[in-house]
């Protein structure tokens, strides 16, 4: 493992319930007044006399599978239709008549065959509805009766301190539930996905892929999908989750049409960072660097321009380039976002209006070329991708900023104009590139 890395294998470190304990004599000594109009202020179960979540938590636990996904066996003595498992995840139930489950998308990528195994031992077929890439998101159908479904809240209430339970099968063990905290909201910058993750402490480990992130109501709040981790692969405590507001939106589409539609804007970002903030002049290190602008875009019918940077879109605060590429991502097209950016030091707002998303030409100027979501510019040691908006085929196709584009299809590219040729014509695109010192190769 590598140090420093994004894993789909999720690992963690769950916090002290000791610390809980501590502070239930301060909960205990509030006024008379205040423990009357707190709903359930301690969870206590007074036949037991012991504190427990288990009330809340217990109605959710049925809707939690675990999800194995089979690929073709290619051993030499195996028949060519013996599937074999590929991999294993979980999953959650949110629609129990109709057999609906979502996990994530790296946990049936490549499979043929998926099973789920629920709760109650039962074990059953699933059928692929529909997988999302920009949010690593996939949906699962089973024919089952007496299936349990958990109840979904607003994610968009969560606060930072809030008690966090992660539910999987994690390891190889049976369904495991463990507790944490929510210790960030927002995040993003983990790479060219649609990015708007909540950030836990709760204990996740290889297999938990694809569970539920549940409060301390048995609430579903988000989709456990990847961790930060050091030198290792050890547990560091940092685990992500994709939250309910992107879910939903994702889970809906799926079902009704078996792949997302996104609108667009025109609007290439990056995120502002220290560097960046010193170069611009700017005294913050939080919001968003519009790159470029594609020529005829809703963007550039707003007004934005290049250098401006977004601090607030659809009236939240703007952490870097992942916010308002989350908030894009799942506006409806022909939504109207309201943003605020600065220029020049200056504060200026504007209307975005979010556009269907439209076949068209590869834009070439001077000094850019954008194409299939990827903004290419012309640096001393060649070509170099130094934007790729969330979703877009050149994010799907693992194209990174920072990508030095040699060929297209087996032809030397040198110039902005030879690129954007080759990526205006029809067909599959093989991009070699060289990404620190290694030659890779990318389908488009």
């Amino acid at each position: 493992m590598q140090p420093i890395m994004l894993r789909p294998r999720l690992q963690s470190r769950g916090v002290s319930v000791f610390a809980l304990v501590a502070a239930l004599p301060l909960l205990l000594a509030l006024p008379a007044q205040a423990q009357v109009t707190m709903q359930d202020p301690i969870p206590y179960d007074a036949q037991r006399g012991v504190f427990s979540f288990a009330t809340g938590l217990e109605q959710s636990l049925p809707a939690v599978v675990q999800v194995t996904t089979l690929a073709q066996s290619r051993g030499p003595t195996s028949s060519t239709s013996d599937p074999r498992p590929l991999s294993s995840g979980s999953g959650v139930i949110i629609d129990a008549a109709q057999g609906i489950i979502v996990t994530n998308n790296h946990v049936v990528e490549n499979g043929r065959k998926f099973t789920v195994d629920l709760l109650d031992g039962r074990l059953f077929d699933a059928t692929l509805i529909g997988v999302d890439k920009a949010t690593d998101l996939a949906v699962l159908k089973i024919e089952a009766t007496g299936l349990s479904q958990v109840e979904v809240a607003d994610s968009e209430g969560l606060r930072s301190g809030d008690l966090a339970f992660a539910v999987g099968y994690p390891l190889g063990l049976d369904q495991t539930l463990t507790m944490g905290v929510i210790s960030g909201l927002g995040r993003s910058g983990m790479g060219d996905r649609i990015e708007d993750y909540i950030q836990t402490d709760a204990a996740v480990n290889s297999g938990n892929s694809g569970g539920p992130l549940l409060d301390s109501r048995g609430r579903l709040i988000g989709i456990n999908t990847s961790i930060l981790s050091g030198g290792g692969g050890g547990n560091d405590g940092i685990a992500f989750a994709v939250p309910t507001h992107i879910m939903m939106y994702v889970a809906d589409q799926l079902r009704a049409s078996g792949e997302v539609k996104r609108g667009v804007t025109g609007a290439i970002l990056g995120s502002l960072n220290a560097a960046r903030a010193r170069t611009l002049g700017l005294n913050i290190g939080r919001g968003a660097v519009v790159e470029d602008v594609a020529p005829g875009s809703s963007a550039e019918r707003a007004g934005l321009q290049k250098g401006d940077v977004i601090t607030r879109i659809h009236d939240r605060s703007v952490s870097n380039a992942g916010t308002v590429n989350a908030t894009i991502g799942i506006a409806a097209p022909g939504t109207t976002l309201a943003v605020v950016y600065l220029r020049d030091g200056h504060e200026g707002r504007a209307s975005l209006v979010v556009e269907t998303a439209e076949p068209r030409n590869v834009v070439v100027t001077t000094d850019v070329v954008i194409a299939r979501g990827a903004s290419v510019r012309a640096i001393d040691s060649g070509l170099q991708v130094y934007a790729v908006e969330s979703g877009s085929a050149a994010a799907n196709a693992d194209l990174r900023a920072g990508d030095v584009i040699r060929s297209v299809n087996g032809a030397g590219v040198s110039s902005l104009t030879a690129l954007g040729r080759a990526m205006d014509r029809d067909g599959a695109r093989r991009l070699t590139v060289l990404r620190d010192g290694q030659t890779v190769t990318v389908n488009l």
